[in-house]
C-alpha cells in the first residue's frame, strides 16, 4: 500500500468531517437557511456615515448643538425654486411660508427655519430665484431615514408657484445607502456567473467549479446574519456589505480552489477518497487555516480606530474570513467525501477538445501549465538581481503619486450626478453666498456677559481666513457663533482656521465643530491609532509566517514584499480618484482629495489578501524544502504547483472586486477597483517575479533561524506537509528523490 493510502495517515479531523458527510451537509443547509432568515433586512439597519471620531471635540460639540440649538445643525434642506420670479414675490413667499409651517408641524422635525422667516442672505441664491427651508430631523441615522421616507414625498415636486427638491446631509446619506444596496445586488449578478465560468475554465469539471461557489455563498449568507446581530449592539456601515460580498466570494473561492485542487492531485496519484481528503486537510487545509488567520488579523487591526466606518469592515471581514475557512475545512471535505472521483464529472472543456487529445480531468490540475511556471521560476532566478531591482523600482515609481495625497471628507459628490440630493447640494454650493452648511460652529459654554461675547466675536473675526462671523445665538447658559471660512469649506485654510479657533482663549469654555473640524479630528484620530494598527498587522504576520516556515528572514521578506505590492494601488488611487484622470471613463466626480479613512481600509484589506497568496506559495515551498533540502528546487516547485492557481484565484477575486467597482458611489468604486489592482499586482508581479528573485538572492540563509527559535518552531510550528527537519546540507540536484528530482533536472536543463 502506498504511503498516501496508509490508514495511519488519516487523522482525527479527517475522520470527524467525513464520518457522516450527508448529515454534515444537511445541517449546513439548515443553518444556511436560518442565516438567510436571520440576515434578512440587515442593510436597512446599517448606517451610511461613520467617518467621525465619536470621542472627538467636533462630535461633542455637534451633540450639544443638536440638543440645545437644533436650528444650528440642519440636516434637511428644501430647495425652493420660484420658477424664474423673485423668491420675494408675494405668491412665492406665501407658498413657502405654508410649506415651512407644515414642515414645522411634522413629527420628528425640529429647528425649522427659512429665508422667509429669517431674511438671512445665506439662505437666498445670488440670482434671487431660489431659497432654502432648513430643518433638523431628530434621531439616529435609521430613525432619520425613516422620517425622511415618510415626509419627503409630500414636499418633493410642484407646489403652486414653486418647485421643491429635497436635500441636506440626511438625504445624501439616505440616497447613498439606497444606491449602495442596488449596486451591490447588481455586482452580485455580474460576479456570480462570471466567477462560475472562470472556475469551469480552471477546473474543467462543472461539479468541481460549483464547490467553491457554494462555499462562498455560505460565507456571505452567514456573515449577513452575524452583521444583523452586531447591528443590535453597535453601529455598522452599509459599506461593509460590499466587503462581505467581495471577500465572501473571493476568499471562499481561494480556499476551496486550493483544497479541491490538492484533493484532485491526490486522487490522480492513486489515493482513495478518504486518504486523499486526509492528505489535503493536512497540507492545503493547514495552509487555509494560516491564511485565514493572517487575513483576519489584518482586518481586525481596524478595530483600533474609533470611527465605526472602519470598525464595520473589521466586523464583516473577520466574520466572512472565518466562515469561509470553516466552510472550506468542514463542509467541503464532506462534499468531497460524497463525490469522490465524481468531482471530475461534467468536464465542459471536452467540448473544446478534439477526441483523444489533452490530459484527463484528473491529471490536468496536477500538470496543466505547471512546467511553464517552473521554467519561468528558473529564468527569474537565473537573472535574480535584474528582476529584483527592475521590479522593485517599477513598483516604487507606480506608488509615487501617493506622495501628493490630500485627505478630505465624503460629501454629495460621491453620488451620481443625477441623484436629487446631490443636485440640491450643488445648487447650494454654486448659487448661494457662503455655501450654507459649510461654516464652523463655535460653542461657548458657561456664564458670560454680552460684552464678553462681543469681544470674543471681534477676536475670531480678525483671524486670517475668516469671511464672516454670525452670532452669538444665546441659550440657557450657552451660545454659539457661526464662522464662515474663506475658500473651500474643508480646504487647508479651513482646517488651519479650526486649529486657530481652538487655540483662542475666552472667559468661557469653547469647542468647534463643522465639516472642517470633523475632518481635522478624523485625521488626528487616524494618525494617533495608525501606528498601533500597522504594528499589530506586522507583528502578528511575522509570528504566523515564522510558525509556518521556521525562518527568520522569510517573515520579513513577506511583510516587505506585501507592502511593495500595494504601491500601485495607492498611486492609482491618487492619480485616478484625487487628480481626476479617467473620471469620464469611470463616471465619477473628482473632489481633489481622498476620503481620510479609505487608504486605511484599503491597506488592511489588500495587505491581508496579499498575505493570503503569500501563504499559499510559501507553504508549498516549505513543504518541498523540508522534503529535499534543495533551496532553488523548492522555489521552482512552489511556483510550479501554485503559480497558475494563485493567478486564477487572483483573477477571480479581481473580477468580484471590479464588479463591486461598478458602483455609482465613488468610495465604493475606489475600493473595488483599487483592491482589484492590488490583488493582480501581487499575484502577477510580486509572487511571480519578486519572490523567486529575492529568495534566490538570499539563498540558503533564507531558512536560517537561531537555535532557540528553531526549537520553538519544531515544537509549536505548523507547515504544509509532514514535520521534518530539513537536511543540514541540500542534496545535489540529481539526488532529489523520486520523479520530482528527475523533473527538476529536466526543467533546469530546458531552461
Amino acid at each position: 500500500m502506498s504511503e498516501v493510502n496508509s490508514p495511519e495517515r488519516v487523522g482525527g479531523w479527517t475522520r470527524l468531517v467525513t464520518a457522516r458527510p450527508r448529515l454534515s451537509l444537511l445541517a449546513a443547509l439548515v443553518i444556511t437557511a436560518l442565516a438567510v432568515f436571520a440576515g434578512s433586512g440587515v442593510a436597512d439597519r446599517m448606517g451610511s456615515g461613520g467617518w467621525e471620531a465619536p470621542d472627538a471635540e467636533s462630535t461633542y460639540t455637534t451633540q450639544v448643538l443638536e440638543r440645545e440649538f437644533p436650528a444650528s445643525q440642519p440636516n434637511l434642506l428644501l430647495l425652493i425654486d420660484s420658477g424664474g420670479v423673485s423668491v420675494d414675490d408675494p405668491a412665492v413667499a406665501a407658498e413657502a411660508a405654508r410649506l415651512t409651517e407644515r414642515l414645522a408641524g411634522e413629527e420628528g422635525i425640529t429647528g425649522v427655519g427659512s429665508y422667509w422667516r429669517t431674511a438671512s442672505p445665506s439662505l437666498r441664491s445670488e440670482d434671487g430665484r431660489e431659497a432654502i427651508v432648513a430643518a433638523r430631523i431628530e434621531g439616529d441615522e435609521k430613525a432619520a431615514g425613516e422620517t425622511l421616507d415618510r415626509i419627503a414625498p409630500a414636499y418633493r415636486g410642484v407646489h403652486g408657484p414653486v418647485e421643491v427638491s429635497v436635500g441636506g446631509p440626511v438625504a445624501v446619506r439616505h440616497e447613498m445607502q439606497t444606491i449602495i444596496q442596488e449596486d451591490l445586488l447588481r455586482a452580485e449578478l455580474i460576479a456570480l456567473p462570471v466567477t462560475l465560468v472562470l472556475l469551469v475554465m480552471v477546473f474543467g469539471s462543472a461539479i468541481a467549479a460549483l464547490l467553491p461557489l457554494g462555499v462562498g455563498i455560505v460565507a456571505i449568507l452567514g456573515t449577513n446574519a452575524v452583521l444583523r446581530g452586531i447591528t443590535e449592539l453597535t453601529d455598522v456601515s452599509v459599506f461593509a456589505q460590499n466587503l462581505t460580498t467581495a471577500l465572501g466570494l473571493g476568499l471562499a473561492i481561494d480556499y476551496a480552489l486550493f483544497i479541491v485542487r490538492r484533493f484532485r492531485e491526490e486522487l490522480a496519484a492513486g489515493a482513495d477518497t478518504r486518504a486523499a481528503i486526509g492528505t489535503t486537510l493536512r497540507t492545503a487545509g493547514r495552509t487555509v487555516l494560516f491564511s485565514a488567520l493572517t487575513v483576519a488579523v489584518s482586518l481586525a487591526a481596524m478595530m483600533v480606530f474609533p470611527q465605526y466606518f472602519l470598525r464595520s469592515f473589521a466586523y464583516a471581514g473577520i466574520a466572512v474570513v472565518l466562515l469561509a475557512a470553516a466552510a472550506a475545512l468542514i463542509l467541503l471535505p464532506a462534499a468531497l467525501m460524497l463525490l469522490g472521483p465524481r468531482v471530475n464529472s461534467l468536464d465542459l472543456r471536452k467540448l473544446l477538445r478534439r477526441r483523444g487529445e489533452g490530459p484527463s480531468p484528473a491529471a490536468e490540475p496536477a500538470e496543466g501549465p505547471g512546467r511553464g511556471w517552473a521554467r519561468f521560476a528558473v529564468l527569474v532566478m537565473r537573472r535574480a538581481p535584474v528582476f529584483a531591482v527592475v521590479t522593485t523600482v517599477g513598483l516604487v515609481l507606480l506608488g509615487l503619486p501617493f506622495l501628493g495625497v490630500r485627505f478630505g471628507t465624503a460629501d454629495d459628490r460621491q453620488l451620481p450626478a443625477s441623484a436629487e440630493s446631490r443636485v440640491v447640494q450643488e445648487h447650494i454650493r454654486d448659487a448661494f453666498p457662503g455655501s450654507p452648511g459649510g461654516g464652523l460652529e463655535v460653542l461657548a459654554e458657561g456664564a458670560a456677559t454680552p460684552a464678553q461675547y462681543a469681544d470674543f466675536r471681534t477676536r475670531i473675526a480678525a483671524l486670517p481666513g475668516v469671511q464672516r462671523v454670525d452670532g452669538p445665538v444665546t441659550g440657557d447658559g450657552s451660545a454659539y457663533f457661526n464662522v464662515l471660512p474663506e475658500g473651500e469649506s474643508v480646504g487647508q485654510e479651513a482646517q488651519r482656521l479650526v486649529r486657530e479657533l481652538r487655540a483662542e482663549t475666552a472667559p468661557f469654555d469653547t469647542s468647534v465643530t463643522g465639516a472642517a473640524a470633523v475632518l481635522v479630528d478624523s485625521k488626528d484620530a487616524i494618525a494617533d491609532r495608525l501606528p498601533w494598527a500597522v504594528g499589530i498587522i506586522v507583528v502578528v504576520t511575522l509570528l504566523l509566517v515564522f510558525l509556518l516556515t521556521g525562518s527568520v528572514l522569510i517573515p520579513v521578506q513577506a511583510v516587505v514584499l506585501n507592502a511593495l505590492s500595494l504601491t500601485a494601488m495607492f498611486g492609482a488611487v491618487v492619480w485616478v480618484f484625487q487628480d481626476g484622470h479617467l473620471s469620464g471613463l469611470l463616471s465619477f466626480t473628482s473632489t481633489g482629495d481622498i476620503e481620510t479613512t479609505l487608504p486605511v481600509l484599503m491597506f488592511c484589506v489588500a495587505f491581508g489578501l496579499s498575505m493570503d497568496y503569500g501563504v499559499f506559495l510559501l507553504s508549498r515551498i516549505k513543504e518541498e524544502h523540508d522534503r529535499t533540502g534543495d533551496h532553488e528546487h523548492s522555489v521552482t516547485f512552489g511556483l510550479r504547483h501554485t503559480g497558475g492557481l494563485i493567478t486564477a484565484a487572483a483573477v477571480i477575486l479581481a473580477v468580484v472586486m471590479v464588479a463591486i467597482g461598478t458602483s455609482r458611489v465613488t468610495n465604493t468604486k475606489m475600493l473595488g477597483l483599487g483592491i482589484a489592482l492590488a490583488v493582480l499586482m501581487d499575484a502577477m508581479v510580486v509572487r511571480s517575479l519578486l519572490v523567486p528573485a529575492v529568495m534566490k538572492l538570499t539563498g540558503r540563509v533564507t531558512w536560517w533561524a537561531p537555535g532557540p527559535l528553531r526549537a520553538f518552531h519544531q515544537r509549536f510550528g505548523l507547515s504544509e506537509g509532514e514535520r521534518a527537519a530539513a537536511p543540514s546540507e541540500p542534496r545535489p540536484a540529481g539526488e532529489i528523490p523520486g520523479p520530482e528530482g528527475r523533473e527538476r533536472d529536466k526543467v533546469m536543463a530546458e531552461a
